[in-house]
Order: structure tokens, then C-alpha cells, then sequence
């Protein structure tokens, strides 16, 4: 039998291997990207296919079961559902054999291209080498899924910081409104989603642009402790002497089960092609007042002064690093994230809270914060990680551990 074919028994509702309704993943092994992947097994009985960073298929799989484990408590009950692929976006043709690539392509009516590289400090060629002409491949990928049966559809998760510094309101059908950029993450996702839209006419093309993504909301789970978290535990330390930021900057924040709720949901509805969708707090966002105030609340400390963001890059910064060598990581650690204190764009989510109605909505912030803070003390900021069926057990909710969906789902 095929790897690529689903088990025996994998799949309700008739003769798994005749179903052309497998999902092709990228990035399940991440942080969003196991949230998606238990939500495509949770609630339907489709076969996941996951592309998978390895050195084979062997290796895939064990890292895709691992995933499994860690988000769900067990792989068993769908080890029989999922395919994992070892795989490349930085190689031509995703670094598939061509046999398996064209085997894949007649298994999957949905692609959902959610792996990427994220890190602020990349230089801009590694990170257009995967977010750029990785998801380059996979749109091919696609292509040859619609030629050989056709493609339902395509969903691209992106972020809402393709606005880089845009100052002022930034739509969902917005791109190029002639910004500059923080970073090579922010600019390369932008270049991403420019050659997504040139494809738009030959796939059913849905874009996602999630914002600063943290923790699960009902348990304070997170696989990735940058952005919000970093300052949050200086801050702990008492490492500000200053704090470089905008009081009434927006802090655009969603929790990774809004997130993921939404792309699967937005995936399915038929009205979601050619649209893009941002997955963002918007109007109720945060400011970095408030968000001071919370956090200094929740760890008892003093708010340290807040001072000009470029006042702190131009002067302070060079000189704590230069007379201080123990702060140099720090200073540079901080140059990182400084810009994310002082941005002043509001995000237009009105297509998305429109489709996705009251049944999907973004949390404020406020309510779960303490529960996202209580998780990294708890663990020591990531030192000593729980996995997300760990957490749930604690909190004690049941329904996002193993179970497998009840009814069939398109």
C-alpha cells in the first residue's frame, strides 16, 4: 500500500482509499501548526497529510507522532489519519520525490501553508528562501492538485504585519500602501503575499493575517515565548531601567485557539476564496499602558518610565551596550522588539468578525492574560515546558484532549 493512502479503518464513512478529501499541511509540527492539526483530526474524519522538516519519512513520522502526543495526549487514536512527508521548502519541489508529490496531489482537495520562518533577527535572503519560495512551491503543489482533480482550497496564513510601519487604519484587501518594514520576517511575508495574489486567479486562494499570537486563552499553553513574552519576564527581572514605548500604541494581540478556530473555520466556508481575513483584536486591542498596568499588577513589580522608543535605539541603547558588556544581549535582544512598542496602524478585521460571526471572536486581552502569565511561571518561562495535553488536564478541560470526531466534516 502506498504511504500516502490512508490506513484501513483510518476513516469513517466508507472505503478511506477511494476519498479524495486529505489535507495537506505545512508546519503541524509547530506552534499554530499542532493546534490546526488537532483540529482537522478533532473535527472530521479526514486524512492529514503533513509536509515535515526531516531526514525521511521514518523520521517525519516520529516527529509528527511526537506532535501528536505532546497536543493530544496520544497518538494512537490517529495514527491511522495521518501521513507525514519529509520535506523542504528551501528545495526545489518541497525536496519530495516526484512519485510521492504527484501520489499526494491525488489524495488532497485542501492545502493549508502555514510553515514559515519567524525570527525577527533573520537576514532578508534565508528568510525569502522559506517564506517566499517555500510557499512558491507549494502554490505549484497546488496547481498540480487542481490539475489532477481540483483544488477546493488554499489557505496561506500570513500576519498582519505585512503593514510594516503603515501608520493609520490597514484593511484586509490592503498589501502595498507603500510601507517600510521592521524586519526581514514582516518584508519577506509581504513579498509571500504578493506572489500568493498573482496565483489568485488560478486557485481558490484564502489569506489569514493573525497578529501577535500567545498562548491558549482557557489553559496558558504556548510553544514560542517571543514577542509579548520576552519584555513580560524583563520586566520580572527588573532588567527595564526604561521602557522604550508609546503609551497609546496599540498591542495587537490574539490567543492561538482564536487563531486556529478561525483558519479552520474560514477554510470550509465557501465565501472565503479569494478573500483575505485578518485574524487581529482591532478595535478592542490593547495599549501599552494597559498592557503595563496588567502586567505589573500580575507580578508586583514597579512600571518602570517609559521614554521615546527612537530616543532609546539612537542614544540609550549604544551606550548601555558600550559601557556595560554583561547588558549587551539584553540591549540587542531589546532592538528587537522595541519597534513592536511604538506601532501605530489599526488593523480592519471587519470581513473576518463578519464571516466568522459571535460563535468565533477574539478575546481581550485583560481576560486571559493572568492565565497566559500564571502557564510561563509555571514553567519558567519555557525552561520546563508542559505539552498542551498536560495543560489542558490541569486546567481541567476535557474536550481538547484525545477524542475523535463525533460526525464527518467538510
Amino acid at each position: 500500500m502506498s504511504t500516502l493512502a490512508p490506513a484501513p479503518g483510518g476513516a469513517a464513512g466508507g472505503d478511506p482509499a477511494a476519498r479524495r478529501d486529505g489535507v495537506l499541511l505545512t508546519g503541524a509540527t509547530g506552534f499554530l501548526g499542532s493546534e490546526l492539526l488537532a483540529r482537522y483530526l478533532q473535527h472530521s474524519d479526514r486524512t492529514v497529510y503533513a509536509v515535515v522538516r526531516a531526514d525521511d519519512d521514518a523520521h517525519a513520522t516520529r516527529r509528527l507522532h511526537e506532535t501528536l502526543a505532546s497536543t493530544l495526549g496520544s497518538a494512537e487514536p490517529f495514527a491511522g489519519r495521518v501521513r507525514a512527508l519529509a520535506g523542504d521548502l528551501t528545495k526545489p519541489g518541497l525536496g519530495l520525490d516526484p512519485a510521492v508529490a504527484r501520489a499526494v496531489t491525488g489524495c488532497v482537495d485542501e492545502i493549508v501553508h502555514g510553515a514559515a520562518a519567524v525570527s525577527f533577527d533573520l537576514g532578508l535572503e534565508f528568510a525569502r528562501a522559506i517564506n517566499v519560495e517555500g510557499t512558491r512551491e507549494m502554490l505549484e503543489l497546488a496547481l498540480l492538485c487542481e490539475r489532477r482533480g481540483g483544488l477546493r482550497r488554499f489557505t496561506y496564513i500570513s500576519t498582519a504585519y505585512v503593514a510594516g510601519l503603515h501608520r493609520g487604519p490597514f484593511r484586509e484587501d490592503d498589501l502595498d500602501v507603500g510601507q517600510r518594514f521592521r524586519n526581514a520576517y514582516e518584508q519577506s511575508k509581504f513579498e509571500s503575499e504578493q506572489l500568493v495574489r498573482r496565483y489568485r486567479e488560478r486557485l481558490p486562494v484564502t489569506v489569514v493575517r493573525p497578529s501577535i499570537i500567545v498562548g491558549d486563552s482557557r489553559t496558558g499553553w504556548t510553544a514560542s515565548f517571543n514577542v509579548l513574552y520576552w519584555p513580560t519576564r524583563a520586566l520580572a527581572r527588573g532588567a527595564f531601567p526604561v521602557l522604550p514605548a508609546r503609551r497609546r500604541s496599540p498591542v495587537d494581540v490574539v490567543s492561538v485557539d482564536y487563531v486556529a478556530d478561525a483558519v479552520y473555520a474560514l477554510a470550509a466556508m465557501p465565501a472565503g476564496s479569494g478573500n483575505t481575513y485578518h485574524l487581529t483584536s482591532a478595535s478592542d486591542a490593547t495599549s501599552i499602558g494597559e498592557l503595563l498596568a496588567l502586567a505589573c499588577d500580575k507580578l508586583d513589580v514597579k512600571p518602570p518610565p517609559l521614554i521615546s522608543p527612537r530616543l532609546y535605539l539612537r542614544v540609550l541603547a549604544p551606550l548601555l551596550g558600550r559601557f556595560n558588556p554583561r547588558r549587551r544581549t539584553f540591549v540587542r535582544a531589546t532592538t528587537t522588539y522595541v519597534p513592536y512598542f511604538s506601532v501605530r496602524t489599526q488593523f480592519d478585521d471587519s470581513r473576518a468578525r463578519e464571516a466568522l460571526g459571535p460563535q468565533i471572536r477574539p478575546r481581550p486581552l485583560a481576560q486571559y492574560y493572568g492565565r497566559i502569565i500564571d502557564y510561563a511561571l509555571q514553567t519558567r518561562w519555557g525552561a520546563r515546558p508542559m505539552t498542551r495535553a498536560a495543560a489542558a488536564l490541569h486546567a481541567g478541560l476535557t474536550d481538547v484532549m484525545c477524542a475523535p470526531a463525533p460526525v464527518r466534516s467538510r
